[in-house]
């Protein structure tokens, strides 16, 4: 027990507060159980990290303990024995990381939840699936919050050292010169916008360019190597036969899903893709559009289907990316995270568009880059 506490005050205590993220601001920290699920590698170990930085500034450093389930100590030992240790020594706050390596994380989260009601807990987990699955058992205790990659507007924030805010989208439509005024007092955005679209969703970027797209690919694979087959059940021999779909999806321009051709191409029955498709769509691998977004279920064929963020591109499908498809998926990527967006029957009279390589738009031509000031 003391080799977590102080691997838990070493982590604060080496952890940067120059930067944090804006979800910070927007989660509910007098909660008592907190749930902050999100892709690997968008943050979430820093953001809990940053927020107990924050908490001890006010309190002892006793009462606060960082843990991941992933550490050896959980072996011989269980979260009810953490909890019991730390409470008795005057704990308020406990943070879990990385809590789908118990594989009865969220009965032990309920648990503490019950018996210690002075303990307030926040958790995360880098498996989207985990987390998905274990909501149910957590609903009526756990506030989710979803956490997103870096937009373009924190990407700036963070190598260039500025700090613009967050614009509305109702902003964009009405204010668009009064936003490129205020971004061009400052920086060129066009400048950085291409470095964006290619490392800038991950914060890790700012851990060196030269190793992104491996780190990257690493994340990738762990998801359909490991977590699909653990957590959905689907067989090891299968997950080539995702890859192949996966790197159809990246190659296109975008995705328009023909599910009978696509199903004879790469050898599995229909039913079969269109749950395969959905899996990809849960783990944030990629995002899909759809006429009607509620009730969506996983024998639902999307209208089309994007890669989750134009990072993943220029990892997937590097020689074949293509500017259009990368343009739309910035869009679809930062517009869809707190807006509903669906595939539309008709283009109307009052449309806007989107633009790329413009400074300033004009009438309803709005350029593209202001789109990623939306979080």
């Amino acid at each position: 027990m003391d080799t977590l506490i102080e691997k838990s005050y070493r982590k604060v205590r080496e952890t940067d507060t120059l930067f944090v993220r804006g979800i910070m601001d927007k989660i509910d920290w007098n909660d008592r159980l907190i749930g902050i699920r999100g892709a690997r590698g968008v943050g979430k170990t820093t953001l809990l990290l940053q927020r107990m930085k924050k908490i001890a500034d006010n309190n002892a450093a006793s009462a606060c303990l960082y843990v991941s389930l992933d550490n050896l100590w959980f072996a011989e030992h269980s979260l009810l024995d953490l909890a019991d240790f730390f409470v008795k020594r005057g704990g308020k706050f406990l943070f879990l990381d990385e809590v789908h390596k118990n594989p009865i994380w969220s009965q032990a989260v309920k648990n503490l939840y019950d018996d210690f009601p002075d303990l307030k807990i926040v958790f995360t987990g880098s498996s989207l699936l985990e987390i998905l699955n274990a909501r149910a058992d957590l609903s009526r205790r756990a506030i989710v919050y979803e956490m997103q990659g870096l937009s373009f507007r924190e990407f700036l924030n963070i190598s260039q050292k500025t700090d613009f805010k967050e614009v509305s989208l109702q902003d964009i439509l009405k204010n668009q010169k009064e936003i490129s005024d205020m971004v061009l007092s400052e920086i060129k955005p066009l400048q950085f916008f291409g470095d964006y679209l290619k490392y800038g969703y991950y914060p890790f970027f700012t851990e060196g360019i030269a190793r992104y797209s491996y780190r990257l690919e690493e994340i990738v694979n762990l998801i359909l190597e490991v977590e699909l087959p653990f957590l959905r059940g689907i067989e090891t021999a299968y997950i080539p036969k995702i890859k192949q779909l996966l790197q159809i999806v990246a190659e296109s321009v975008p995705f328009i899903p023909n599910i009978d051709g696509l199903s004879k191409r790469i050898a599995i029955q229909r039913n079969t893709l269109l749950s395969y498709l959905y899996h990809l769509r849960e783990t944030k691998l990629t995002i899909h559009l759809h006429k009607d977004v509620q009730g969506i279920n996983k024998l639902q064929k999307p209208e089309k289907i994007y890669l989750e963020n134009p990072n993943l591109a220029y990892v997937l499908a590097e020689a074949n990316t293509d500017i259009g498809n990368i343009r739309e998926t910035f869009f679809l990527n930062q517009l869809s995270f707190n807006h509903r967006v669906e595939y539309p029957n008709h283009v109307s009279d009052n449309a806007y568009v989107a633009a790329d390589n413009i400074e300033y738009g004009f009438d309803r031509k709005i350029p593209l880059w202001q789109f990623g000031f939306l979080y």
